[in-house]
């Protein structure tokens, strides 16, 4: 019997044992690997999934440090002290005690309205505005910067507006088509505007900040009429001066707050720096960490596959290095080596891709960067360097385990392969490495958990899913009367049944992940779109006046809107519930503190609001005028912990309501119409302070109505929906990009997976072909089998992806986004056929060598 040759053969001769050099041997091979392109499917897998990684990190690690840098400058002083009430005096008082810097502002969204000279002032064209009204010092840290010459560039400024003028951001005077020296209304007083402003540090991120910025003196507030009963503002008390001093008022600051349990009261810190920008930041940053670890965990797979096709090709080397004398000990030495050097490599050059990659995520957020950012520290490029380390070894060591445990009787009997290693062990350390890795990157145990969890349990659902339909397969295919090749393909596909399903798996996956960004992405949008109806609301009015109801009322029904319903909204705030009071510290989730220590928007009603639907208890007793009852929205009673007859309480301006919760709603919140929380019964809300709210669709044709009713009633504000929408779909953009560009590194890993996969099984293909013709066969023979196979293969991979991308959708749309979803069954077939003709192409250059060469040559190579 005469020995084959080795697929790979050792390029020279190792030393004896004893003067054995790992590090040469290594060295040689990893030159001679990369000579043949035995590394390149490898070393590309790497550098994706730290490139991903490493993207995102720099990009964190930058607005990490630019926030800490920034800190004071973000909320304009050392330490602030919010709240949505007037605070007391007693808060300045202590300041100024203490030899402290001070400031005062206060925020709230209100109409700025264009002066008109002559003509109907009804025409007045108006805007929603973020007013903001501050004290002479403001900011005590940071910078405003200004301009009196729309021409030039602000410059920094230790003013603040004089009395009787503003200052407006350009978007302002671009909307209302004003300039510099021009009248502006806000609500009853006349300004005039003095400059524009280029830059705020302070800012923020909040949903009202979205509006253009008018600031205006802190004395001329009251004469404008527009703070009253209802109305939603922020105070702030800006503070600053020495270290020592700052950290003892806030000492006593938190220590008042606590002691006298202020409600709707907060300090805002060096430490939280700017907490609204930090939210969104870290949201945003969050979501494209979910992407990078996608491309990560897919870039994984091709690692374990390239790896596996490498042990494969390097069997026979390895055998004769038995026969040439060395060790197992000395053999994995070199190759640990060969594959240290190449994961350094592949590494390095992925933090280098990652690194010129977060400028293009930087450019992509753009607006969402208020702050300039400083250079990264090493920690992205070092965790970069660690992940791609950790995915060599946790998935690449069980394939050169087994390698090196191969006979030296490999050399004269090639059906003697590797040993079965106990790979159980080393894949778990490898994946418990890299989900270290996964929460590392994510920040966020759950998140990174989910990720993981999620990741591995869709790769065994595959798996079975394969092995099951394979057998299904053969099972309805045998002894039926099918085509020779087929059922040859039948065979070969049963004997290989665990290659077989490795490789389906892996080409699910690839195809999954090109499917959801190709396919489903698309669904999602539409859904996402589809999901507010065209008649939507557009237009808000809040601060609506008890006097102003009747007569606003008839004017909306007078220019054809009669869907413009008002109702009654009472500002309160959750004192207790079932006659304990409630404590924010004592809920775990951030949404559950933050609605329980702020006011609701409460109303009442004898009638179930459209929209509405009870799904527990009862609305409303009828006929029953003085009982007290409450309804609740069923979301917000699961967060706060509230269940059918548990009693509340809550404080409005100084009163006292308390009722049972008689029922529980589900809301429509896509229909975009006036919703709230908790509903009262009449009885229960008589005689309290009130104002009005409604909400309704203006067609673009009757627009001017905006104005007319800013003119008539000056105090009320307009929020017009489909600008704020569109500001916000603006920053959904830029967020939207930066994922697109992430999903490159996705859909590279996919296809390097669908490559591995093809090519994991390309040596046994060519070697079974060799051996067919050998015997006989035709070229047409072999052809059609081979033909089969991979159609058979391609076709259970792509039903696969299919399935696999349509239930990710619906997951998403259902319980992520939650809207409705419909599901574009034209997935499977697509899949089906994707998957097939990735198999083919894949497969088909191989088969055409095997074709056009000898059957000897081929069992030779084989």
């Amino acid at each position: 019997m005469t020995a084959s040759a080795p697929t790979s053969r050792p390029s020279s001769a190792p030393a004896p044992s004893g003067n054995f050099s790992a590090l040469a041997h290594g060295w040689r091979m990893a030159r001679r690997d990369w000579r043949a392109g035995e590394l390149n499917l490898l070393l590309f897998a790497i550098v994706l999934a730290v490139a991903a990684l490493t993207s995102v990190s720099f990009l964190s690690d930058r607005m990490r440090l630019g926030l800490e840098r920034d800190a004071r400058n973000l909320i304009g002083a050392d330490v602030v002290i919010v709240a949505d009430t007037p605070l007391d005096a007693a808060f300045a008082e202590r300041a100024r005690a203490d030899g402290l810097q001070l400031a005062r502002t206060a925020a709230f969204p209100s109409m700025a309205t264009v002066e008109q000279h002559g003509g109907n002032p009804d025409d007045a064209p108006a805007r929603l505005a973020s007013l903001k009204a501050v004290e002479p010092g403001y900011p005590l840290r940071g910078t405003l910067e200004t301009t009196a010459d729309l021409a030039t560039d602000g410059a920094p400024t230790r003013d603040t507006p004089a009395p009787g003028t503003v200052w407006v951001d350009r978007a302002l005077l671009s909307a209302l088509n004003l300039k510099i020296g021009d009248a502006l209304l806000l609500g009853t007083r006349r300004f005039t505007i003095d400059r524009v402003i280029t830059r705020e540090d302070d800012r923020g991120t909040g949903f009202m900040n979205f509006a253009p910025r008018v600031m205006l003196p802190m004395a001329d507030l009251p004469a404008t009429g527009l703070i009253g009963y209802g109305s939603r503002v922020t105070y702030r008390l800006l503070v600053a001066g020495e270290t020592a001093a700052v950290a003892r008022y806030r000492a006593w600051a938190e220590g008042e707050i606590d002691a006298r349990k202020l409600r709707g009261v907060r300090l805002e810190s060096l430490e939280s720096g700017q907490p609204q920008m930090r939210q969104t930041l870290d949201r945003a940053e969050r979501f494209l960490s979910l992407v990078a670890l996608l491309a990560a965990m897919i870039a994984a797979v091709a690692i374990a596959m390239a790896a596996r096709r490498y042990m494969q090709r390097h069997t026979d080397a390895c055998a004769i290095y038995k026969c040439l004398g060395l060790r197992r000990r000395d053999i994995l030495l070199g190759f640990a080596v060969e594959f240290l050097l190449v994961g350094l490599g592949a590494a390095l050059l992925g933090v280098a891709l990652g690194y010129a990659s977060h400028y293009v995520l930087l450019l992509s957020l753009g607006d969402l960067m208020k702050i300039s950012l400083p250079q990264p520290s090493l920690w992205p490029a070092l965790s970069g360097l660690a992940s791609g380390l950790v995915l060599l070894a946790g998935f690449a060591m069980p394939p050169l385990l087994a390698l090196t445990r191969v006979a030296p009787l490999r050399v004269l009997r090639r059906d003697v392969g590797a040993p079965p290693v106990s790979a159980w062990l080393a894949y778990g350390l490898g994946l418990g490495a890299f989900t270290g890795l996964l929460l590392v990157a994510a920040r966020d145990l759950k998140m990174g958990a989910l990720t993981a969890g999620g990741f591995l349990a869709a790769m065994l659902i595959f798996a079975v899913l394969a092995a099951v339909l394979l057998t299904v397969l053969g099972r309805v295919l045998r002894g039926r009367r099918i085509p020779l090749g087929w059922r040859f393909a039948l065979a070969v596909v049963e004997r290989r049944r665990g290659i077989t399903v490795l490789q389906t798996v892996a080409l699910a996956i690839g195809l999954m992940a090109l499917l959801l960004l190709g396919i489903t992405r698309h669904d999602l949008v539409n859904a996402w779109r589809s999901a507010t109806p065209a008649d939507a609301p557009n237009r808000f009015i809040i601060n609506i006046q008890p006097d102003q109801r009747a007569p606003l009322q008839a004017t909306l029904q007078n220019a054809g809107l009669r869907d413009g319903i008002l109702f009654p909204m009472i500002r309160g705030r959750l004192t207790h519930i079932n006659d304990k009071a409630v404590d924010p510290d004592a809920y775990q989730e951030d949404r559950a503190r933050r609605l329980v220590d702020r006011e609701f928007n409460l109303s009442y009603g004898a009638e179930l609001p459209a929209q509405n639907s009870i799904i527990a208890g009862r609305w409303f007793a009828a006929g029953v005028p003085n009982v007290r009852e409450a309804s609740m929205e069923e979301g917000i009673a699961t967060t706060l912990g509230v269940k059918l007859g548990d009693r509340l309480r809550f404080d409005i301006a100084g009163q006292t309501v308390e009722a049972p919760v008689t029922s529980l709603r589900k809301l429509d919140w896509s229909s975009m119409r006036v919703n709230f929380f908790v509903i009262f019964s009449p009885a229960a809300m008589q005689n309290m302070p009130e104002t009005w709210i409604t909400a309704f669709h203006l067609p673009p044709a009757q627009a001017a109505l905006d104005n007319s009713l800013i003119h008539d009633y000056p105090n009320i504000t307009i929020v017009n929906t489909e600008l704020i929408l569109r500001q916000v779909q603006a920053i959904l953009d830029q967020v939207i990009a930066a994922v697109e560009f992430l999903f490159l590194f996705t859909l590279a890993a996919g296809i390097v997976v669908l490559y591995a996969a093809l090519s994991g099984a390309r040596d046994e293909r060519r070697r079974d072909a060799g051996l067919l013709r050998a015997l006989g066969a035709s070229g047409a023979l072999v052809r059609q089998i081979q033909v089969a196979e991979f159609l058979i293969v391609g076709g259970l991979a792509g039903l696969m992806a299919g399935g696999g991308a349509l239930t990710i959708g619906w997951a998403l749309a259902n319980f992520v986004f939650e809207f409705p979803y419909h599901f574009n069954l034209w997935i499977l077939p697509a899949g089906i056929a994707a998957g097939m003709l990735c198999a083919f192409a894949g497969g088909w250059p191989g088969l055409r060598e095997v074709l056009r060469q000898p059957a000897l040559a081929t069992l030779r190579e084989g």
